[in-house]
């Protein structure tokens, strides 16, 4: 028999404390979808999908018996955690090389990062693991001017984090959970911090833009088309592509009503795509599922 993955007896302790865990490939990314899974319908449920390791932290499990077959699976990958609700955990990702250290500091003095359980990076990072506080914490990056900081990314609701004792592809070094640390509640200070900012109004042409005209009983194609693409361009990290397959099949309607044409209707959702931060893979197949879902080729 193979020996057993050095992973397996860490992975079966974080799922006996309730911790989901499924793992990566030994690039950090998710391992690469099934090929029934790599372009899903509209009524494929990620959440309920039974592949061991597609559609990345969806896979996440407590059960003993798939976390020992998705560890056989991917026996040289790399362990991790499905964090916000799934877990009970928000994870602030502190990255040194992009300025981390200094923010931490200064929310550190600001009392926004009380000490709890951490993990050392096998990049020389700080993973500090909080208890999630019961409503939405959304996932953000540390760049300038968004979410805590420089160097700070937020891995709570939709996200998700390596665990030790993984071992970091570029460097070599493992994954190391500091030991006699209990980790602790958030402070509403750090809550609060965490939330995204108010969304901005839904911007509203003064005139009809050309790309749109009133037809097929819609009196105002102008604000429905902004509020279909408001909703994408808002939407959460690791929902915005459903977001997205739902705006486009909102103006499908509107190209099926006349009220714009295709080739606006397209441009117009593959750039909110991209503001969204999707792939050219993702909006393309958002866009043809929304489409074809209305009865319209895209």
């Amino acid at each position: 028999m193979p020996d057993t993955p050095s992973l397996l007896v860490p992975a079966l302790t974080y799922a006996a404390r309730g911790w989901p865990v499924f793992m990566l490939a030994r690039s950090k990314r998710p391992v690469a979808n099934c090929p029934p899974c790599t372009t899903p319908g509209p009524d494929h449920d990620r959440e309920a999908c039974t592949c061991l390791t597609c559609h990345g932290f969806y896979a996440a499990t407590t059960d003993p018996d798939r976390v020992t077959a998705i560890v056989t699976a991917v026996p040289t990958g790399q362990l991790a955690l499905r964090t916000g609700v799934p877990s009970g955990t928000v994870v602030i990702d502190v990255d040194p090389a992009h300025g981390g250290r200094d923010t931490m500091n200064a929310l550190i003095a600001a009392g926004l990062l009380p000490p709890t359980a951490y993990v050392v990076t096998g990049s020389g990072g700080l993973h500090l693991y909080y208890r999630h506080p019961g409503t939405p914490v959304q996932c953000s990056q540390g760049k300038p001017g968004q979410g805590l900081g420089p160097g700070i990314d937020v891995k709570a609701d939709g996200g998700y984090v390596v665990l030790p004792p993984s071992v970091h592809p570029r460097t070599g070094r493992p994954y190391r959970l500091a030991p006699r640390r209990e980790m602790r509640e958030m402070p509403p200070a750090l809550v609060d911090a965490c939330r995204p900012a108010p969304p901005l109004p839904i911007p509203v042409p003064a005139h009809t833009p050309a790309s749109t005209r009133e037809a097929g009983g819609i009196s105002h194609p102008d604000r429905l088309l902004a509020a279909h693409l408001h909703a994408v361009a808002t939407a959460p990290q690791g929902s915005r592509r459903t977001t997205l397959y739902g705006a486009a099949r909102g103006i499908a309607r509107m190209v099926t009503a006349g009220a714009i044409n295709h080739h606006d209707a397209v441009a117009a959702l593959t750039t909110a795509g991209h503001q969204a931060e999707q792939t050219d893979r993702d909006i393309r197949a958002a866009i043809t599922e929304g489409f074809r879902a209305e009865g319209i080729a895209a």
